[in-house]
């Protein structure tokens, strides 16, 4: 039998994208699965029924869910295999809190590694956009959405620390804990302008601080921008239409009138 012929470089590398097309169609439907409550807290998962569900074969299913239980999402139980895991609140404000730790952190970097007042460019932009919008209505949503990721992650880059960036990566893949979960829950609370209001207030208080090299001040500021996020789920878990649009929120486990 003749032996095959390796692959030449170009259909290794295509094999290769279409491996991780694969995985990465894998990942985000387990990942919304997830989200959206229909796999439950402490429900073990069994490979063949997801690759059915799925439409994909079981490696890419296999690799997804060891993605999804090194994000935390998942635990690796001891006889093998994974179940998905259920948070506490306190569990999902702690990873509020600790983004808000590594945001503080990542503003003061900022602060002290300014070069150029033109850095800032982009985040007065955000804060500019941000402030213009009335409140958040169905068209606005979206946009604002955007434009506090954009904020965020501006902040992070600034911070010039590919470690800071890659922890903060790891704290904001649990869903509820990321700078733009809270978004969408808030624009159902009745308080939805004021809470937008101090937001926005928040963000520029964070941008001033670092355009005036204050470390500190902006490390402070981006914690308390942080806390808000943890007010907002709180608040958001007592309301059922709120609540419905926290990404994740089937995951965490609040008790009886908790």
């Amino acid at each position: 039998m003749a032996r095959p012929q390796p692959l030449d470089p170009p259909a290794r590398l295509e094999r290769a994208a279409g491996d991780d097309s694969q995985i990465g169609r894998a990942f985000i439907g387990l990942r919304e699965l997830l989200l959206r409550g229909e796999l439950a807290p402490g429900e073990r998962i069994s490979e063949l029924p997801l690759a059915a569900r799925l439409g994909a074969s079981r490696t890419p299913i296999r690799l997804a869910l060891e993605r999804l239980a090194h994000m935390g999402l998942l635990d690796v139980l001891p006889a093998g295999g994974f179940a998905v895991r259920g948070f506490t609140l306190a569990e999902a404000q702690d990873a509020i809190e600790l983004r808000g730790v590594l945001e503080g952190t990542a503003a003061r970097f900022a602060a002290e590694r300014l070069r150029d007042e033109d850095e800032l460019g982009d985040l007065r932009a955000c804060c500019v956009q941000m402030e213009a919008l009335d409140g958040l209505t169905m068209d606005t949503f979206a946009v604002y959405m955007d434009l506090n990721e954009a904020f965020h992650a501006g902040v992070v880059r600034l911070s010039k620390s590919a470690m800071l960036q890659r922890s903060l990566a790891q704290v904001s893949s649990l869903p509820f804990a990321s700078a733009s979960a809270m978004v969408f829950p808030t624009s159902a609370l009745p308080d939805a302008g004021a809470t937008l209001a101090i937001a926005n207030h928040q963000h520029r208080a964070i941008l001033e601080a670092i355009a005036e090299r204050q470390g500190t001040r902006a490390e402070a500021a981006a914690r308390e921008h942080a806390y808000l996020a943890r007010r907002v789920l709180g608040v958001a878990l007592a309301d059922t239409d709120a609540q419905r649009r926290i990404p994740g929120a089937p995951l965490i486990q609040v008790p009886p009138g908790g």
